[in-house]
């Protein structure tokens, strides 16, 4: 287990000094692809309930209006946007996902960048470049704590993504190197977020005051606003304070050579990653078989212990708490064929037919299955067994979405909020981040009519 002194001011440094032309072309590429992903779910999110409340709870105390909440006709000052964007972009459940530590990187990282970008009347290329730093930063830290972090309960999206944000808009803001060092320390301070808060609209909240946490920290920063050396390292840092496990290796020994940015995943299911292959089996064994759900004797998993940790939830009374119910998904996903967000309304969880399938979903977990492994079984009441082994979900590294099936993603949560020419002109601009002259107009092509 490798150890570091100075932690903090070597990831410093290298946020410091990584231009464009570090990063090779894969991962720039991989770069557009979670910036699209991370766009088409924040503007999908923003008619959500969720997103209306928390404009109701914070508009009244928002600065100048200097950056677009995304999908939405109102405007506010650019921490307050960022909090609503972090909102909007997780709510759905929908975002990218580091496989690795469960992550979900670009939610924090590019709602503070964008909305830095829109003050800042910076480029497409200069936002794109933050993102990538400001991912492999939070992914690097995540990765040198997890899974003992993730595992005693800290929602490790918003205790990292803190730090994405806070390099990101380190990086935007041309900071040098000690101020970029307080910059993280400042974001240490401020890494919280709990797991029990899962199943409700406090769990996108995460993200959001991630994103506004970690840009606080870097305008700060800027200002002279000091904090320790050694805020993620030190002995009473980060790490030491919310781990039991230390790796510092995981953050400094390829840095600059590996990219954790090229691991990023895509999600095709609006909800936990770890109920995917179930969803994945479900969905197949519904389109292969047409089984009637009343004719279903029992649904029988075989899993990860840790689907049941995360997902354990056998009867969510709203659309949220099913995103982690491995019951109600397996249910749905038969039932239906059916794992985007339309499976996880509050009506889909309270669906009488879907209820009582549910309740003949038996799980049954071994270590020795992989996290992305399960062995979907279907006992009919006629006596037919039909069985479905996933050994990677679609949308895994295994089996990513490609960019035209990013696009359908894309295209069917975005034309809900802001119609379908509006949708076409948002996702063109967006794949061509790194050619657009002004970040601003990416904010503004999100509009609704």
């Amino acid at each position: 287990m490798a150890r570091r002194q100075d932690v903090t001011r070597a990831l410093a440094e290298w946020i410091v000094g990584c231009e464009p032309a570090h990063i090779p072309a894969s991962v720039q590429d991989q770069g557009v692809r979670s910036f699209v992903n991370w766009i088409g779910c924040a503007v999908g999110g923003a008619s959500h309930e969720t997103v209306d409340r928390a404009l109701d709870g914070i508009t009244q105390f928002s600065g100048p209006a200097k950056a677009t909440v995304l999908g939405r006709t109102e405007r506010l000052d650019v921490l307050h946007a960022a909090l609503l964007n972090g909102i909007s972009s997780h709510v759905l459940d929908y975002d990218d996902t580091h496989l690795k530590t469960i992550i979900h990187p670009a939610g924090p990282v590019a709602s503070a960048a964008l909305a830095v970008a829109e003050l800042k009347n910076l480029s497409g290329a200069d936002l794109l470049h933050a993102m990538i730093i400001g991912i492999e930063v939070e992914c690097r830290i995540g990765n040198s704590v997890y899974p003992e972090h993730y595992d005693v309960g800290w929602h490790i999206t918003g205790t990292t993504g803190v730090f994405g944000a806070a390099a990101a808009v380190s990086k935007l803001l041309k900071l040098d190197v000690q101020k970029t060092v307080w910059a993280l320390s400042l974001a240490a301070t401020q890494s919280s977020n709990l797991r029990e808060m899962f199943g409700t609209m406090t769990k996108s909240f995460h993200p959001g005051r991630a994103a506004q946490n970690g840009a606080t920290a870097a305008f700060m920063a800027q200002a002279g606003f000091d904090s320790a050396e050694a805020g993620i390292e030190g002995r009473r840092g980060f790490a030491a304070i919310l781990s039991t496990k230390q790796d510092y290796g995981e953050i400094l020994d390829t840095l600059g050579k590996s990219w954790e940015a090229e691991l990023n995943s895509y999600k095709p299911f609006a909800c936990g990653i770890v109920i995917h292959p179930a969803i994945d089996a479900g969905i197949q064994i519904h389109d292969e078989h047409k089984i009637k759900p009343e004719d279903v004797e029992t649904i029988e998993l075989l899993a990860h212990p840790f689907v049941l940790e995360l997902t354990g939830k056998t009867e969510p009374k709203t659309g949220l708490e099913s995103k982690f119910s491995i019951f109600h998904s397996a249910a749905y996903a038969l039932a239906r064929g059916d794992g985007s967000p339309t499976a996880f309304t509050d009506e889909a969880a309270t669906d009488p037919q879907i209820v009582a399938l549910r309740k003949r979903v038996k799980v049954t977990t071994d270590k020795s299955v992989h996290e992305d492994e399960v062995t979907y079984t279907v006992k009919t009441k006629d006596g037919k067994t039909i069985k479905k082994y996933i050994e990677h979900a679609i949308g895994s590294v295994h089996k990513p979405l490609s960019n035209e099936q990013l696009n359908v993603k894309f295209t069917k949560q975005s034309s809900l909020v802001i119609g379908e020419a509006r949708t076409k002109a948002l996702l063109d601009l967006a794949w061509k981040i790194k050619d657009v002259a002004k970040a601003s107009d990416l904010a503004a092509a999100s509009l609704p009519k």
